[in-house]
């Protein structure tokens, strides 16, 4: 996979480019901060480009705005934010936004070489990966509407883990319930936030978009109705 790397960090942004090399993927251009990122992009034709938040010349949003912009201009381009901030202000727009596949994963939270790789393989084959700390702060953080009011509380706890890219089998191993149970419970979730089946069956991406964008509550893994 061709990489595009936006790190100002001189020694996690080589240390990047090792990484991702050794992995076998060809990072075709590793950048200081977002001055030249659009000429970078366009010159480049990345499959995959890793951004963090906080760049230069200010250190506040540049990255994440630069994100935004992407998915914008390029819509079937995956990004991955790689950040040690969740920047509310951006986060929201730039995954509730329409693009392509999308990551927002937590430096600190990396903890393991190989399942950071295997998310950055999984964005660059189309999913959707966040960091569950993410969705949970962006979740503290929005208010509830209608529809997000209508699911039961184990209902809202379904949607959270399905917002952080679980599968059906690791939602009730989180729970501690059967998969039937699981199936039911997202077929009730669909129901209510009134998503219809599309052609490419893409309903739990929808959902995940419809409950950071609109709010709901963090997992309650102890909660069962």
């Amino acid at each position: 996979m061709r990489i595009l790397i936006c790190e100002d960090s001189v020694l996690l942004r080589e240390g990047l480019v090792r990484l991702l090399v050794d992995a076998g993927h060809d990072v075709v251009a590793a950048l200081p901060d977002a001055s030249v990122l659009d000429e970078t992009v366009a010159a480049t034709a990345p499959d995959l480009c890793i951004l963090d938040v906080r760049l230069p010349p200010t250190y506040t949003d540049e990255g994440i705005r630069a994100a935004v912009r992407l998915r914008a201009q390029h819509p079937e381009l995956p990004v991955l934010v790689l950040s040690q901030y969740v920047e509310e202000r951006y986060a929201t727009d730039l995954i509730g936004g329409r693009g392509g596949a999308l990551g927002y994963l937590l430096k600190d939270r990396v903890a393991d070489v190989a399942e950071f790789l295997e998310s950055v393989a999984r964005i660059g084959e189309g999913a959707t990966v966040l960091d569950p700390e993410v969705v949970a702060q962006l979740l503290s953080r929005r208010s509830r509407d209608e529809r997000m009011q209508r699911l039961t509380e184990r209902e809202r706890s379904v949607l959270a883990l399905i917002a952080e890219g679980k599968s059906n089998q690791a939602i009730a191993a989180t729970l501690f319930v059967s998969e039937a149970s699981v199936e039911k419970h997202i077929t009730a979730i669909f129901q209510k936030l009134g998503l219809e089946q599309d052609e490419s069956g893409n309903r739990r991406v929808q959902a995940a978009l419809a409950h950071i964008e609109h709010g709901g509550s963090a997992p309650q893994t102890g909660a069962g109705r």
